[in-house]
């Protein structure tokens, strides 16, 4: 029975080639952007699950009542870590590290000087995080404050191999020796943080006593909670650690832990709450996905049942002897899933061809590899397929009775053309709300990069001060500024795109003594305000010309309409208990990204803590310049190699996920669309052949050609009116929920909706003119021969 299937499916193939093809092309598409999307979404949903503690690995997090609501920070006081371990029975180990802050440091070792990625942890992060030690034991390297844990590849390019390199010095910045402690493997691509070497931590903490202090916050904290700890009586519990630590004096901080795995997909909270993150883009394309297989099924459903006309001989011989309902719908169910693996089989060359790009849009390395897991998904995907693409024709098919078919008294069902109907308008209302969606999309992404943020962001580049150039900022300065190109030069210890640090040691006139609203503090040198081309709405920025300015402040719109301050200008405030004189305010500029609102802001003077040199260089005159300031840096500060990069690509990197999401959802849009006008251009040339002799008889008596055109077409039409009634108001709640993630957005526009509908109507007449044209101009004689 097996083999006779199989060759029934073979001979059909055969006859009827145009329907083969259709459907070979739609369903392998289909097939193909599904794989794809697997790989992707699999790859988002595997980060950071490789610890072998991922089920008790938690991180620290603290909601902090603010002004304006609750903001829920990754960072914690310093001595967390420790107070959890001694004082809360259910954890049983902690770790204090700068995880989330990655240093780009200078590494020597004779005469090489590498520059790598690194962060401080302490002494039990390696039994915490399962970055596994090629040399070292976990809990050792880590105990000796003079100690450095490397990678190897950072150890390949330091001493050119990972053997014997423990025990050897190497030279941190030109500034301090380390002892390699232990040689890690490269972190893990589904690392959600990557980095090449780890400081202890004690060492950090023994440099900067702020750590120590509940007050102030910068580290991460992690714990490894016990065996059947019930975490949320366990954030319960800990929700007063800091107001008890405090003495009640940091009443607006409560801690809380959020499973370490979950950070990278849940990572967006609105006023204290978990709102989402990145997961939203794995459920959409997992849902886009789904659509384009859905709409490849529809291709195979709506062909198979628009031609069974011509298997209705076959059913009704094949009955008449005997044959059961049951047997012909494996009959039908096997011609499908055989079509299905035929298409998976056509499907992995088109991912094999497009994986590479695939790779550059997402940023990501992905691979097509086969093991179990993925062989069993591959062939439940294929499955799947086949059976939903070849469910309802095989019980189509298979409920003709058999005397009418042999009699040939057998007419179409209402049902069937109905069912027709109904799958070709889900199929182009799939695709209305995928152009709407990419629309929207589209114009948001638009919308971030044109928007005027308040500061010009082009051609400015940014260097981190260190060695000499941290000892000799300002000689530093002066001379970039006379290298051909460049326009300007400053400093700051901000990087203009994210929260880099805060304060609510703020005080003004009628401030609320509870009130722990905290604003971003920005440390600026002499000129940054004019660099940066930021307005000011009143007063006047820092100046030499006005002597010591170090006393003086300025503020950003947000921060005076917080503080609630009229004529702000020459009013003093008090900064760590110590005076400043407002000497302006700067009209507001976006800071962090649209997802949030401006906050307070402020800056002051202090030109030996700016970490960042910003220099602003002429537009056309890139390359040269670069190549200037490249020459002059090595001369100037030896041994470290010239590192920069330019805020405008920071600033896109804030929208990294909404650009591809951009890019993909404009591929995955197109491909249904085609796929659907496949299946469109199927049914309207099936609908010409059907009605040829109804065309040759019109046409003797008198149709034109544009009336037969508009006979044929009409129908289709209706079906595609009917989808974009059904589409619009779908994708006006999509798009409007996928909007209200931004602060800064767009507004939607009754012509988003109107222009997308008319697009897939104008796509729809297209793909059925090529057929109705073709009919209506027939030589209408040639079919009425039989008559």
């Amino acid at each position: 029975m097996v083999r006779h299937n199989i060759l029934i499916t073979y001979r059909n193939f055969l006859r009827y080639k145009s329907s083969f093809f259709i459907n070979l092309i739609g369903l392998s598409t289909g097939l193909a952007c599904a794989l794809l999307i697997f790989l992707w979404v699999n790859d988002e949903l595997a980060v950071d699950q490789f610890h072998k503690n991922d089920e008790r690995l938690y991180q620290v997090m603290e909601n902090v009542e603010q002004g304006g609501g609750i903001i829920t920070r990754y960072t914690t006081s310093g001595p967390t870590a420790d107070a959890m371990a001694s004082e809360m029975p259910e954890v049983e180990a902690a770790v204090t590290s700068t995880f989330e802050r990655i240093n780009d440091d200078v590494l020597s070792f004779d005469d090489r000087d590498v520059k790598a990625r690194g962060l401080y942890a302490s002494v039990g992060f390696f039994n915490l995080f399962s970055f596994e030690l090629l040399h070292g034991q976990p809990s050792q390297v880590l105990t000796d404050k003079k100690s450095i844990v490397i990678s190897e590849a950072l150890a390949i390019r330091l001493f050119g191999t990972t053997e014997n390199v423990v025990g050897k010095m190497v030279e941190w910045q030109h500034d301090k020796q380390f002892l390699v402690s232990g040689v890690m493997k490269n972190v893990p691509a589904t690392a959600s943080t990557q980095f090449d070497f780890i400081l202890s931590f004690e060492g950090f903490r023994d440099e900067n006593e702020w750590v120590t202090n509940w007050f102030n916050t910068a580290p991460q904290t992690h714990v490894l909670l016990k065996h059947g700890t019930d975490v949320e009586q366990f954030n319960k519990k800990i929700a007063d650690l800091v107001r008890t630590k405090t003495e009640g004096k940091a009443n607006h901080r409560t801690p809380f832990v959020r499973r370490y795995s979950d950070g990278y997909l849940y990572n967006r909270y609105e006023n204290g709450v978990l709102a989402g993150g990145r997961i939203e883009y794995v459920r959409l394309f997992s849902i886009i996905a789904i659509f384009i297989l859905l709409i490849a099924c529809i291709n195979f459903m709506n062909l198979s049942t628009a031609r069974a006309s011509r298997r209705l001989k076959e059913v009704g011989v094949k009955k008449a002897i005997g044959a059961r309902q049951g047997t012909l719908i494996i009959q039908y169910l096997s011609e499908s899933t055989v079509m299905a693996f035929v298409s998976l089989l056509v499907s992995l060359i088109i991912v094999v061809l497009l994986l590479p790009q695939f790779n550059i849009i997402t940023g990501k390395n992905l691979t097509l590899s086969f093991n179990t897991t993925s062989v069993l998904a591959l062939v439940g995907i294929v499955l799947v397929t086949g059976l939903v693409s070849g469910s309802y024709p095989a019980l189509y098919l298979s409920k003709f009775n058999p005397a009418a078919v042999l009699k040939g008294k057998l007419t179409n069902f209402m049902g069937e053309i109905w069912a027709r109907k109904g799958l070709v308008m889900f199929q182009f209302t799939l695709s209305i709300i995928l152009i709407v969606s990419v629309w929207v999309v589209y114009e948001q992404v638009n919308f971030i990069q044109t928007k005027n943020l308040g500061y010009d962001k082009d051609n400015i580049v940014i260097i981190t001060r260190e060695g000499a150039v941290f000892e000799k900022q300002e000689a530093f300065l002066t001379e970039i500024e006379k290298i051909p190109g460049v326009i300007d030069a400053s400093s700051t210890g901000h990087d203009m795109t994210g929260h880099n640090g805060g304060t609510y040691g703020i005080e003004w006139p009628g401030k609320d003594p509870e009130d722990r609203t905290e604003f971003e503090r920005v440390t600026v040198n002499y000129g940054f305000v004019e660099l940066m081309g930021m307005e000011m709405k009143e007063g006047r920025t820092f100046s030499e010309d006005f002597g010591a300015e170090k006393e003086k402040i300025i503020f950003n719109e947000a921060a005076i309409e917080f503080m609630e301050m009229k004529d702000p200008i020459g009013k003093v405030v008090k900064l760590w208990g110590g005076d400043r004189e407002i000497i302006g305010v700067v009209k507001n500029f976006n800071f962090e990204s649209f997802h949030v609102e401006v906050k307070p802001l402020f800056f002051f003077l202090e030109p030996k803590n700016t970490g960042n040199i910003m220099v602003k260089i002429e537009n056309g005159k890139e390359q040269e310049t670069m190549a200037s300031l490249q020459k002059f840096y090595g001369e100037f500060n030896p041994g470290f190699p010239f590192t920069y990069r330019f805020l405008d690509e920071d600033y896109q990197n804030l929208y990294a996920a909404e650009q591809r999401v951009a890019t993909l959802s404009k591929y995955f849009a197109g491909l249904a669309i085609l796929i659907s006008c496949l299946g469109l251009f199927g049914l309207a040339a099936f609908t010409a052949e059907r009605r040829m002799k109804e065309i040759g008889i019109r046409k003797i008596l008198g149709s034109t050609n544009i009336n037969i055109i508009y006979l044929l077409s009409g129908e289709f039409t209706k079906m595609v009116l009917a989808a974009i009634l059904v589409a619009l108001p779908a994708s006006y709640f999509i798009a409007t929920f996928w909007l209200e993630s931004f602060v800064f957005r767009i507004d939607l526009q009754w012509w988003f909706f109107a222009a997308s509908g008319f697009a897939a109507l104008f796509i729809a007449w297209l793909t059925v003119g090529i057929q109705t044209i073709r009919a209506a101009q027939a030589n209408p004689t040639q079919y009425l021969r039989s008559e």
